[in-house]
């Protein structure tokens, strides 16, 4: 009887162990070929888990709201503001005109900001920030190059319009439909420049221990092998380089050849545009200051909270300091925005301020109206199939099935580990794989000298989110914005996230033996 309750009690264990994986496999099915809404199919998960006995209902419901949305509502609450008074098209019109409209370079520029906001920042905080100054550059461009070929048209046809005028010179605007050519452009500007910040967000956020959510886990994981903060920094730097690199080369390789020294019509045309566009702004209006300096407040809030090199301001609260993460500083800016008004409140005779006509920066139709409500249902089905997988014991089950791996040469182990968790980060959160993988990868490491060879590797690798929207909060952001499909970021990028895997493993065996060791 004893063998028989055993057998029924294994039994149960991986036939609950089956239906987490059956979920996992329609849940990404569905995200892959987007038969339905992602959001909808993030929703799947709340019932095939009660149904299947996996969780309750109300277990479920708790993964599909957490920490990372109260960020992301403190987040878009700024975003509503930079939109509603066109910060926004400042700064986008602002940058155009110092760097220029050449794509290429603007892709770079964008790279870069983005890399070094996502090293202090979240991920996702950085994705957020940058991409409604791209969407606004972009549009910039485009409505800019589509004027000039206006006027390119109408000067051939020689008709006069004074309704625009470059240079000083009256030209005319002929009505013609937008060509298939001119589409396609277009498109690909937005594509180019959503993949590079996706791109960007997720590669500076390694650099250092508090850039990812990733970095922190693993820290908390193996804390007395991974040595001091300037230490990592020091050496992601050396592995995060080539890939910063090949993510560069490969949204706009194409490009860069064409960018030449010597500004062409087109190019000259439209660098006139951008700068009428600038000058109908005006002076910086009280709005803007305001939301500017929230912003600033924000990211400083956010990069002192805990800098890892020296106390933070969380420490002034030492009894519940791990109660305080960026969405307590996003909220609390937040909040400010519905408060602050929008314009300075008028005095009375004695000189006293009045509420009268009082309009907050932003009101809460035009947060909703902003608030990707889709995103946040998409990472919570995440959260939701990555509790599954624990509560059922798949994890487990994939540890025991990784255990022979042990017998492997080490550069092996690395490389097949680099894959599997790459592989895996794509249909779950970040937090949710390394979390995962940390217990799977620490018994292989008792049969080497070193743990950080196997360890640091998964950990840099579970970031390499970049094929599926919901694999990354910032893969989610960049995607909300309508401008990629599911095949734009699987295409290629499958290739491309290969080598990613194969170049990190090898850099990352050769600069730990030789320097980190």
């Amino acid at each position: 009887s004893y063998i028989i309750k055993l057998l029924l009690s294994q039994y149960k264990t991986f036939l609950l162990l089956l239906k987490c994986a059956y979920t996992l496999f329609v849940v990404a099915i569905f995200w892959l070929t987007e038969a339905l809404p992602l959001a909808v199919s993030a929703l799947l998960p709340a019932f095939m888990f009660p149904l299947f006995g996996i969780m309750g209902s109300k277990q479920v419901a708790s993964a599909y709201f957490k920490d990372f949305h109260l960020l992301l509502i403190g987040v878009i609450c700024l975003a509503t503001s930079i939109e509603k008074w066109n910060l926004h098209k400042r700064v986008a019109l602002k940058m155009v005109m110092l760097v220029g409209v050449n794509p290429a370079w603007l892709m770079l520029g964008f790279m870069v900001s983005c890399a070094f906001l996502s090293m202090w920042l979240s991920n996702t905080s950085a994705a957020a920030m940058v991409m409604p100054i791209v969407e606004a550059v972009a549009q910039q461009i485009i409505r800019a190059e589509a004027e000039a070929d206006e006027l390119e048209m109408s000067c051939s046809n020689g008709s006069i319009n004074p309704a625009l005028e470059l240079d000083g010179r009256h030209a005319a605007v002929v009505a013609l439909p937008p060509s298939l050519g001119r589409k396609e452009h277009s498109n690909g500007i937005f594509k180019v420049m959503c993949l590079c910040v996706a791109y960007s967000a997720t590669i500076g956020g390694l650099t250092t221990i508090t850039g990812t959510s990733t970095n922190l886990i693993f820290t908390e994981h193996l804390s007395s092998a991974i040595g001091n903060w300037k230490g990592w920094t020091v050496f992601s730097v050396y592995t995060n380089i080539p890939s910063f690199n090949i993510a560069a080369l490969h949204s706009s390789l194409k490009n860069m050849f064409k960018c030449g020294k010597k500004k062409t019509a087109r190019e000259e045309a439209s660098s006139q545009v951008i700068q009428e566009e600038y000058k109908k702004l005006g002076p910086i209006s009280y709005p803007e200051t305001v939301t500017l300096v929230l912003f600033i407040v924000m990211t400083l809030l956010w990069f002192t909270r805990d800098p890892g090199f020296i106390p933070g301001w969380s420490s002034l609260f030492p009894k519940y300091k791990s109660y305080i993460t960026d969405s307590t500083a996003a909220l609390v800016i937040g909040l400010l925005f519905f408060i602050i008004p929008a314009k300075t409140l008028p005095r009375t005779s004695n000189g006293e301020n009045t509420v009268s006509g009082y309009i907050p920066l932003i009101t809460w139709k035009e947060f909703q109206s902003c608030m990707p409500w889709e995103i946040a249902i998409l990472v919570g089905g995440g959260f939701a199939l990555a509790d599954g997988c624990e509560v059922s014991k798949l994890s487990e089950w994939v540890a025991s099935k990784l255990t022979p791996l042990g017998s492997l040469p080490l550069w092996l182990i690395i490389l097949i580990s680099c894959l599997i968790v790459t592989s895996v980060t794509e249909v779950a959160s970040n937090p949710a794989t390394i979390t995962i993988f940390l217990p799977i990868l620490s018994p292989l490491v008792t049969i080497h000298v070193n743990p950080l060879f196997i360890l640091i590797p998964a950990t840099l690798c579970t970031s390499f989110a970049f094929l599926l929207p919901v694999a990354n909060p910032a893969n989610a952001i960049v995607f909300s914005y309508g401008h990629l499909t599911i095949m734009d970021m699987v295409s290629f990028k499958s290739l491309l996230l290969l080598f990613w895997g194969l170049s990190e493993s090898m850099l990352v065996f050769c600069f730990l033996d030789s320097s980190f060791v």
